[in-house]
């Protein structure tokens, strides 16, 4: 029996060995692979279906890592991983010391640029190309553009740019109809097929150079052919507009037919001039769950291959599906109520509030910077706007909270998910943004514990009709068990359990960790008094002073970089108290914190009940503790 053919594919260089009519049978064993990885340890399932076709025509063609091949929001690079040297390491996917969900070129040398947020693809190509024509070396550079990437302020910014600064590019545009509409058909297959071949582009170069010769008219001809050629182009292809910033269109290209993409980029290889190469592929190929559901198959935990239904025991609520209910609720009791996406309307938890409300949701797609103006505008004409978006990814529109909401005190509610480390690693961990938000004027920054902390302050936040941040991770938002429950009042924290020695601040869903840490410590004879700040600006000065001035420690839990984020602000605040040196701030260490499954991260940094009681009881008992403190 032959053996599989990917079992022959150690790097790129090996995939010209196999013949053009066994490449089908190599791409079904391809996705066969990423199905049982996927399905085993979760991860984008949906975009690396799709596309399986064009990976391995551009490695095939080109030469990397010599040539550069640069992928945008790099989670589409699972099948570049597998022929490129680390089919064996892609079983530790997303795993603790395992493959990282994202390009890396620590990882390998393969792996031209690093991203995980989309719209870098273009300007960093750009950039490499400029500095390959600067050192006249002559190495081919290629951006691939997919999953709606294009819609993002850099790619255009970059395309904008790419006239001025190269003449030697290639973008590809793995347009899966989730971007631009393709324009397909036999007219534009038959076009594609004139475009792309050397003997149009050498016929198209002769007349350029002999036109203009013919005595009298020459030049005329040569204009006349120009603009019925840009005239015929434009109304049968979608590459005008590519064509205006000085990119030459090539396509539509069927982004699943293996043979004709390897022959069109063969062809493209010797062509020395900014391209734009126009590929339609199917997210999800290949496996009909993945097909009929793309945006749920996008990034997906383990789940049944046979039948496509997440594993796992926890069904439960999120604070993602409480954010659906909540802006559900919203858009009935308010007129003006309008949710703005950017992108993520299903993984942020508005799938249903789109179905219900289909008029008042706004998708800014991948353009965070626009998401956040947008909704300025909203609320500047007296809309009540929440805008939904990842907190790594509102890293991207920050300036514009501050300059475009915050200074004009405009009242819009951002809800920021996510916010909190992820298996996907560093591009995605939402551990950094709270050093900026709590520097900004005008704006209230809110944490809850529990689905019914999320509504409370879901509600304060419209009332307040100024501008207010809600912080959330991607974890269970089930009620928080065993504690006493206290009203809202805004700025307020709420005391969840009484004890005399010190005081555990458990940020947002912290608090169900502060509590674990709070039982541990029981055991160990140290009584601890847990809070839930729920406002991180303005935070509870009052309650914090008072266990302060009775001598208490204070052990801040948050998941969150520990500089910049509420520990630090507790410090800087109480840092002429004379206790003030009893803060002790427990959270992410100021360093690239890698990827992995979230319960090994945390045990890894000391950050699990175990550890972090640990930790606290080393805290408390290195200070003398006051007669007051015990009988508190």
């Amino acid at each position: 029996m032959e053996s599989p053919l990917l079992d022959r594919i150690q790097t790129p260089g090996d995939l010209r060995q196999i013949p053009v009519e066994r490449l089908s049978a190599l791409a079904a064993e391809i996705r066969a692979e990423l199905l049982d990885i996927v399905s085993r340890r979760g991860g984008h399932l949906a975009s690396n279906l799709g596309v399986v076709e064009l990976t391995v025509a551009l490695l095939r063609t080109f030469d990397p890592p010599r040539d550069r091949l640069v992928w945008d929001t790099s989670h589409q690079g699972y099948v570049h991983k597998l022929l490129t040297g680390r089919r064996p390491l892609m079983r530790s996917l997303r795993q603790d010391e395992g493959c990282c969900g994202f390009l890396h070129p620590e990882e390998s040398p393969y792996d031209a640029f690093a991203a995980g947020h989309a719209g870098t693809a273009i300007s960093a190509a750009l950039g490499m190309a400029a500095a390959r024509d600067l050192a006249g070396t002559g190495e081919r550079v290629v951006a691939i553009v997919g999953d709606g990437a294009l819609s993002c302020g850099s790619s255009l910014e970059g395309l904008n740019s790419v006239v001025e600064t190269t003449r030697d590019l290639i973008v590809v545009l793995n347009d899966n109809r989730m971007s631009i509409d393709p324009n397909v058909g036999g007219i534009a297959r038959y076009l594609n097929s004139l475009i792309a071949g050397k003997g149009y582009n050498r016929f198209r170069s002769y007349l350029s150079e002999n036109l203009p010769r013919v005595p009298g008219i020459g030049p005329r001809l040569k204009k006349l052919l120009h603009r019925l050629q840009e005239a015929v182009k434009s109304l049968i292809l979608p590459g005008a507009f590519f064509e205006g910033l000085g990119l030459r269109y090539i396509g539509p290209l069927d982004g699943h037919d293996l043979p004709r993409l390897c022959r069109t980029f063969e062809r493209l290889r010797d062509l020395r001039q900014p391209l734009l190469v126009h590929v339609i592929t199917e997210k999800g190929r290949g496996y009909e769950p993945a097909t009929a559901a793309p945006d749920r198959f996008h990034g997906i935990g383990e789940f049944d291959l046979a039948t496509g239904e997440s594993n796992g025991d926890s069904h439960g609520p999120t604070f993602s599906s409480e954010l659906g209910k909540l802006a559900c609720e919203g858009a009935e009791r308010d007129p003006q109520f309008i949710a703005v996406v950017a992108g993520m309307c299903q993984a942020t938890g508005l799938k249903a509030f789109r179905q219900r409300f289909p008029q008042r949701i706004h998708d800014a797609g991948i353009a965070e910077e626009h998401a956040v103006i947008f909704a300025a505008g909203l609320a500047a004409s007296g809309a009540h706007p929440m805008v939904a978006i990842y907190a790594s990814f509102m890293q991207r529109a920050m300036d514009y909270v501050y300059h475009d909401v915050c200074l004009q005190q405009l009242p819009v509610v951002f809800c920021l998910d996510r916010a909190g480390i992820v298996p996907d690693g560093p591009t995605h961990h939402g551990i950094y943004d709270l050093a900026f938000w709590r520097a900004l004027p005008n704006l209230a920054v809110l944490q809850p514990a529990d689905g019914g902390d999320f509504a409370l302050l879901f509600h304060a936040a419209r009332e307040r009709l100024a501008p207010v941040i809600l912080r959330y991770p991607r974890a269970s938002s089930d009620a928080l068990l065993g504690t006493s429950r206290q009203p809202l009042v805004w700025g307020k924290a709420e005391v969840l359990r009484d004890g005399g020695d010190l005081a555990l601040w458990g940020v947002g869903r912290e608090a169900a960790t502060a509590l674990a840490v709070a039982d541990e410590l029981a055991r160990q004879g140290i009584a601890a008094t847990v809070v839930n700040p729920r406002f991180i600006l303005p935070f509870d000065r009052d309650l914090a002073r008072d266990q302060l001035d009775r001598g208490m420690a204070i052990a801040v839990i948050e998941d969150h970089c520990v500089a910049g984020g509420f520990g630090a602000l507790l410090r800087e605040e109480f840092a002429d108290h004379p206790y003030g040196g009893r803060i002790l701030v427990l959270g992410w260490p100021r360093e690239v914190v890698p990827w992995g499954t979230v319960p090994a991260l945390r045990a890894k940094y000391g950050l699990d009940p175990e550890g972090l009681a640990k930790r606290v009881a080393a805290h408390f008992r290195s200070f003398p503790q006051p007669t007051a403190a015990r009988g508190a």
